[in-house]
């Protein structure tokens, strides 16, 4: 793992990408992607030789870290032995990849709906849920991200929903818990909760009970800002789901598979969504591979009715041999409860370490390899260090904050005012270390536009 510096090369690929990639969310004429030369374990580079250690896990899917020999060697195999086959048989590369999904999904999630990522996980899941009550409508929280296909950004609640926002996709928005920007005047995790979940059975009365078809949440909202819920809220939209018979989805495209130290963030909390989706680490992001986790009730909705729904490449036999090379390594080196341990052990303590010593630092929260840092201006009002969906020179303390990480060594994952800390669930101690270290020069860089 010896980066070698090419320049030349490193040109000729930037020059391509320039002339023909068309990048998301993204103006294209102000961006200035980096070309990367490889990859390996936690870490990549470039092709001058700089190294990152990346803190991102790409979009938060390499759960296994790069290239890991195992999967790599899996997806040969496959390729060799049967590159792709339609959806509509039985291949053995499917089938196990569903039967490891089922073993670990909680409840009675034991039927796989596969499909190309999360977002199209998402427009299913919402599809099977109208189907099964007959309501048009879903509820989403603000705070949220669930994909950019049509009806996932427009149950997404930031900004990235705007262009799209037809306001005829049958999505009400609603406040979800997050004590640090309390929308309910809340001093303690127990009256956020409490009043959370006043709020949204408000929102149910109010739009119409036999209306409603599901409430999607992420189990732990990720590119929102690792908003761990408080104690008794999911048992409680739960309940509320039951009491008005409506579908409960969970959204575990990040938060899944050990990211939080367990196997699904539902496992924190001892909560059976109705469905729930999932993507990414699921085979680490090795070949693009979503899917829906379907309840015994719903999947018998559509045990004599057909379901009309499908797509060309659903189970796709390398992305599931990746799936279960994946998960095999997950269980065999102990991945989930590292993610855990780690987590426990060295982030989160490292984390609270820095806070103190840094004052741009408001609030730091998470589990396993899932935290996020607020940065602030100002500890007592909590002034975000930049203005809500800042751009431009608005946002120039965030983007020298990013700077000044990349300069250390590290690559970092940055959202409005706030950096996650999501690394692969096979990092290192010593590179959690290294990556803290690098953490902590940047983070200086933000104490000076501090009041």
């Amino acid at each position: 793992m010896t980066p070698q510096p090419n320049p030349e090369a490193g040109a000729a690929v930037k020059a391509a990408d320039r002339a023909h990639v068309f990048h998301s969310w993204s103006a294209q004429e102000l961006i200035d992607p980096l070309a990367v030369a490889g990859a390996e374990g936690s870490y990549f580079w470039d092709y001058d030789g700089r190294r990152y250690l990346d803190f991102t896990s790409g979009l938060v899917y390499t759960n296994i870290g790069y290239q890991h020999p195992k999967v790599v060697a899996a997806i040969q195999e496959q390729a060799a032995r049967m590159t792709t086959f339609a959806p509509a048989f039985a291949v053995e590369a499917r089938s196990e990849a569903a039967r490891l999904i089922a073993e670990r999904t909680p409840g009675d999630l034991d039927k796989i709906f596969f499909t190309n990522g999360g977002a199209d996980a998402v427009e299913h899941a919402l599809r099977m849920a109208r189907l099964h009550t007959g309501r048009p409508k879903v509820l989403s929280a603000y705070r949220s991200y669930h994909g950019g296909t049509q009806q996932a950004v427009n149950v997404t609640g930031d900004p990235r929903r705007w262009a799209s926002d037809s306001a005829t996709a049958g999505v009400v928005h609603f406040w979800a818990p997050f004590l640090y920007r309390s929308r309910f005047y809340a001093e303690t995790e127990e009256q956020e909760c409490a009043r959370a979940l006043e709020h949204l059975e408000t929102t149910i009365a109010f739009e119409g009970p036999s209306t409603v078809a599901a409430i999607i949440l992420e189990t732990i909202p990720g590119t929102a800002g690792v908003m761990p819920p408080p104690p008794g809220y999911l048992a409680g939209v739960r309940a509320l789901c039951d009491k008005y018979g409506i579908v409960l989805v969970l959204d575990e495209v990040m938060a899944g598979f050990g990211r939080t130290g367990t196997w699904f963030a539902a496992d924190l909390y001892d909560v059976v969504p109705d469905l729930m989706t999932f993507a990414k680490g699921v085979n680490s992001g090795y070949v693009p591979l979503g899917g829906v986790a379907i309840s015994a009730e719903i999947a018998a909705t559509f045990a004599t009715r057909a379901y009309p729904g499908g797509l060309t490449y659903s189970g796709h036999p390398l992305a599931c041999a990746a799936a279960v090379a994946t998960i095999n390594v997950m269980e065999e080196e102990g991945l989930v409860g590292n993610a855990a341990s780690l987590g426990a052990s060295v982030v989160g303590p490292g984390l609270r370490e820095l806070a103190e010593r840094h004052p741009s630092v408001g609030e730091v929260r998470g589990t396993g390899m899932f935290w996020a840092l607020e940065l602030v201006r100002d500890r007592e009002t909590r002034e975000p260090l930049v203005p809500y969906n800042a751009s431009g020179e608005a946002n120039a303390p965030m983007a020298a904050f990013a700077a000044a990480a990349k300069k250390a060594g590290l690559w970092p994952f940055v959202n409005m005012n706030r950096t996650h800390v999501v690394p692969p669930l096979n990092t290192s101690e010593a590179e959690l270390k290294e990556g803290l270290a690098a953490l902590d020069a940047a983070l200086s860089v933000a104490d000076e536009h501090v009041r």
